[in-house]
């Protein structure tokens, strides 16, 4: 092994050496460790692997280097020192923090609240309207008996609505096409007969009483899907109808405001509701970028009004005036009000149900439409302090037990076939 000369320079005085394996350097706050590899020249030396250099920035100082030429001076050091060559540069090691995944999360956990929250607030504003509607609805139909007329001022005011959001790019307005409009006809019809039936039942009958009894759709659903697309029910679902129409037969049976036109209004609403669900699938308007399920119900409801108008003008005459509304001792201020105020929630809460109907499954839609009969029944019954029965309670009670039953068996698919 060769030896290491080591020479001072004669112009300085001879200083005490530092401690020989490490030393540092230190600049304000900050300090910086240098690793380097000593060759076999450098060893005698001792271990430089770990070298600290000290010193009080600015201050002159003096470090121990080794040449590649087997010879070790002092030299001073000034300005910035230079922590490593570049044959050292290479082990030097840099390490990176990573992000923890947390950040992540708790974005995806606030997005994911924002959208629950958002949801809550349209079951809750669907209820609210329903539950207005029916109120409102019900108070213009016991002073104004025209149930067509009445319809088609609710149409009326929802074409109104569909116009001014169009005009004012509130939504986007669809390019609809003949064949389309075509299409969509059928589907109109059916939902203005509905609308009307339904109306037409609750002109007659309690508010409670004709949602007990629209309480059945599910067993018409099962009876045209069979009849018309071929879709055979389970066992599951059958068993399901059982409650639905027992507890319908027995709140009607002990129903106080029971009458045949009310009870059957309310049947022929429950068939037409149906029928258009099951027409909607046998003539499917094929999915584009200007159908949705808002702008479908849009356009039904501005062909709704097109088609009741003049029947309500043939079977009841012009009765919606002023003239004769006064001439029939009705306060005229009043009526307008509620039956405007109707019309809004009628359009506003199946805006909302479609809406909620593109953020969920179909069965957490049939589910919530269940839950919302079951406070348009209560909050009726409370607010025209309707006469119920225990009896009836119970035929209610158990009919609606039985659509909640049917809306979660009614995924349950039925095994196919073996050969």
């Amino acid at each position: 092994m060769q030896s290491s000369a080591v020479t001072l320079s004669p112009a300085l005085p001879l200083l005490k050496p530092r401690r020989p394996l490490s030393s540092s350097f230190s600049s304000g706050c900050n300090s910086v460790r240098v690793s380097s590899s000593s060759s076999s020249n450098s060893r005698d030396l001792g271990d430089l692997n770990n070298v600290r250099l000290t010193s009080s920035w600015p201050q002159r100082s003096w470090t121990l280097s080794s040449s590649p030429f087997s010879s070790a001076q002092l030299r001073p050091w000034t300005g910035v020192p230079s922590l490593a060559s570049d044959s050292d540069a290479s082990h030097f090691k840099v390490q990176a923090t990573a992000v923890p995944d947390s950040a992540g999360e708790d974005a995806s956990a606030g997005g994911n609240l924002r959208k629950t929250l958002e949801l809550g607030l349209l079951f809750g504003l669907w209820y609210l309207f329903n539950i207005y509607f029916n109120i409102y609805n019900k108070q213009v139909l016991k002073v104004f008996p025209f149930p067509v007329t009445v319809t088609a001022v609710q149409f009326a005011v929802g074409t109104v609505l569909v116009v001014l959001m169009w005009g004012l790019n509130l939504y986007k307005r669809p390019k609809i096409s003949g064949a389309q409009l075509a299409a969509i006809l059928p589907l109109a019809f059916v939902h203005t007969l509905g609308n009307l039936f339904t109306n037409m039942s609750l002109g007659k009958v309690a508010v409670s009483f004709t949602h007990t009894i629209k309480a059945m759709e599910p067993f018409f659903s099962v009876i045209l899907s069979a009849m018309f697309l071929g879709e055979t029910p389970t066992p599951w679902v059958v068993a399901s109808l059982l409650p639905i129409v027992g507890g319908v037969a027995l709140a009607s049976a002990t129903e106080a405001s029971f009458n045949w036109a009310g009870f059957w209004s309310a049947m022929a609403s429950n068939v037409t509701n149906q029928s258009r669900n099951v027409l909607s699938k046998k003539v499917m308007v094929k999915k584009d970028d200007s159908i949705d399920n808002i702008t479908l119900f849009s356009i039904i409801t501005v062909m709704s009004f097109f088609l009741l108008s003049p029947v309500a003008i043939f079977m009841e005459g012009v009765k919606f005036t002023p003239a004769y509304l006064q001439s029939a001792g009705l306060n005229m201020n009043q009526v307008y009000t509620r039956s405007l105020l109707a019309a809004l929630c009628f359009h506003a809460y199946q805006q909302v149900s479609y809406m909620i109907l593109q953020r969920v499954s179909p069965v957490t839609h049939s589910v919530g439409n269940c839950v919302k009969r079951v406070v348009v029944i209560v909050s009726s019954v409370i607010f025209f302090q309707t006469p119920v029965s225990p009896i009836n309670s119970l035929g209610t009670g158990v009919a609606l037990a039985g659509v909640f039953l049917y809306s979660r068996v009614k995924r349950i698919k039925a095994k196919p076939k073996t050969a």
